[in-house]
């Protein structure tokens, strides 16, 4: 797998220590007035204690509705396995699909900071309405009476996914532009600045663990054992301590300018490229259309060198006879800068790169899904103390936390000995060994699943829905895996998106790289249905009924793991066959 750190001559890297030891920052930034900002004043690690407090709080309320959803859909709304897990997996899905709503917005018209700044308030009241769903009692269904549980009126499931789905959009404001926005306080033209940027995801990841490890262990315990209307209301809270702690760096913060819309400019690409189909695309790359000046065209972002893959798309860039006689190139509709047409060609490049992260993200779902559904089928007891099935997921968020500081202070300076590179690994490397990892994670489960449901029939349960006398903590290796999966796969894609591309198409490309969390989850739910349809045919109680222990999910566990391994072939081909970006 290749390595995606730049190469520069020593003469480009003279070029970089001279702009970069300048007074102003040389990569564009301004300040909250449109003014350029002083580089001692402003950004680098002075300003990402706020960026990073903002994201510790919100992935804090985040996570202290997503962790535990399936066991209130389950127990308050009393839905059954498949449906409870098939909606979570749906509505986690949305939250990372309305990120490219607000990438679209923050790249092309609002910026990053005013994009957060408009969706903070949406998400503050989905929390809102969700915390009002679980507390007045006309908007909760009634208990269980026995074994006989009344479903939830129309009006009470309308309320709390009304909330749901308002956070959801909220989160699509957040997501794309906050880990963008933190990046964006370090200059890359600015060789010090540039290798601190790459520091900043790692501690980025450990910021979001921070708030998860609080849901996953304290949120959910309140939720179980005092009350779901706490349970929500104080994630509420923390999202309010967000916005506040975004706010309060403004003076402190680098900002981008957006560069006009990213869909417009690759829709011009085409219908450009179409228009001069017939065109002849010139041998020498320098007779292509770039404008003269040291800047790009387009706003906030550097020049991008020519490349020869995709020479359809060059023709867009082709300057006609007619107009090399009329001298007017500013249609773009007709004629695009080379820049445009490269910025068109990187997304291209990235898109085989990005699907490989989806059967990734379908497997990270089992987490707040069939991994808490397991464990509720387990001895979730300590003494006298009982363990909430989802607080399990604690060692997930452990293992982050354990990871982040060990790869960012030991395994890159080792790996740097070796390789050569700044960070250690490339990112396509990163994140080939995080998708390795994710088989162990399954097959791990599946383990675990065997051994229960041995000790289920042994002990004569299979036909009782009841937890089966093994220890949750069984667990731990599968939850622990995926956190180490975490560190490599999700922080390199978040280096990767950013890296390589695009300088006007950041937030677009942070939301593609969510994107894959949102077709993970819509997967899993795709496999949940097809799985449970197939092995239901016939009237056989197929693989997840709603007494686990009449299935056998160990099954769809080995399933998903042969499809990370195959996963896992195709990422390889395509990493080796990536052109990295060439930015002038």
């Amino acid at each position: 797998m290749g390595s995606l750190e730049e190469e520069r001559s020593p003469l480009e890297d003279g070029l970089l220590q001279s702009e970069g030891s300048g007074l102003y920052t040389g990569d564009g930034s301004v300040d909250i007035k449109g003014k350029p900002v002083l580089k001692e004043n402003t950004g680098n690690w002075k300003a990402c204690p706020f960026i990073l407090g903002t994201e510790c709080c919100e992935r804090l309320a985040y996570y202290g509705i997503a962790t535990n959803l399936v066991t209130y859909l389950k127990s308050k709304l009393h839905e059954g396995n498949v449906v409870a897990a098939r909606n979570v997996s749906i509505w986690q899905g949305t939250c990372y699909l309305t990120p490219l709503i607000g990438a679209v917005l923050a790249d092309a018209y609002w910026g990053r900071y005013w994009t957060v700044a408009v969706f903070s308030p949406i998400y503050f009241i989905g929390m809102c309405t969700l915390t009002l769903s679980a507390s007045i009692p006309a908007l909760k269904p009634a208990e269980c009476v026995d074994s006989v549980c009344p479903s939830a009126t129309a009006a009470q499931y309308a309320v709390f996914f009304l909330g749901l789905y308002l956070i959801a959009l909220g989160t699509g404001g957040i997501k794309p532009c906050v880990s963008s926005f933190g990046a964006d306080q370090f200059d890359d033209t600015d060789p010090k600045e540039r290798v601190k940027k790459g520091s900043f995801f790692n501690w980025f990841y450990f910021s979001i663990n921070i708030g998860s490890l609080i849901s996953s262990s304290v949120l959910v315990w309140i939720q179980d054992n005092v009350g779901w209307g706490l349970g929500f209301g104080i994630p509420a809270l923390f999202m309010g301590i967000a916005i506040a702690s975004f706010f309060s760096g403004t003076v402190l913060y680098r900002f981008q300018r957006p560069g006009g819309s990213p869909i417009t400019r690759m829709c011009q690409v085409l219908v450009a490229s179409f228009h001069k189909r017939n065109l002849e695309v010139p041998t020498n790359s320098t007779l292509l259309y770039e404008t003269h000046d040291k800047h790009s065209a387009i706003e906030g972002s550097r020049k991008l060198e020519h490349t020869e893959e995709f020479k359809c798309l060059d023709k867009a860039a082709i300057l006609s006879d007619a107009e090399l006689k009329s001298g007017e190139f500013s249609n773009p509709w007709r004629v695009c800068t080379v820049t445009q047409v490269e910025e068109f060609k990187i997304l291209i490049r990235m898109l085989p790169i990005w699907a490989t992260g989806i059967i990734f993200s379908a497997v990270y779902a089992q987490m707040s899904t069939l991994f808490v559904e397991q464990g509720m089928m387990m001895d979730t007891s300590i003494g006298s103390f009982t363990i909430p099935a989802a607080s399990l997921s604690t060692f997930d968020v452990i293992s982050v936390i354990f990871w982040v500081p060990i790869y960012d202070r030991v395994i890159v300076p080792i790996a740097r000995k070796f390789t050569g590179k700044v960070r250690g690994f490339s990112e396509l490397q990163r994140m080939g060994i995080g998708l390795f990892i994710s088989i162990l994670c399954m097959s791990a489960a599946a383990l675990v699943e065997i051994k229960r449901l041995q000790l289920a029939r042994e002990l004569g349960l299979v036909d009782k829905d009841v937890a089966v006398p093994m220890s949750i903590f069984w667990q731990i290796p599968q939850y622990f895996l995926l956190g180490a999966a975490e560190v490599f796969t999700y922080i390199g894609q978040l280096e990767f998106f950013y890296d390589q591309s695009p300088d006007a198409m950041r937030s677009l490309c942070s939301a593609l790289s969510l994107l894959t969390y949102c077709l993970g989850n819509y997967l899993s739910s795709l496999i949940l249905t097809l799985v449970t349809y197939f092995t239901t045919m016939g009237g056989k109680t197929g693989w997840i009924p709603d007494n686990l222990n009449e299935g056998h999910l160990d099954y769809f566990f080995w399933l998903l793991a042969g499809l990370s391994f195959l996963n896992l072939l195709v990422y390889v081909f395509c990493a080796k066959k990536y052109k990295q970006k060439k930015a002038s």
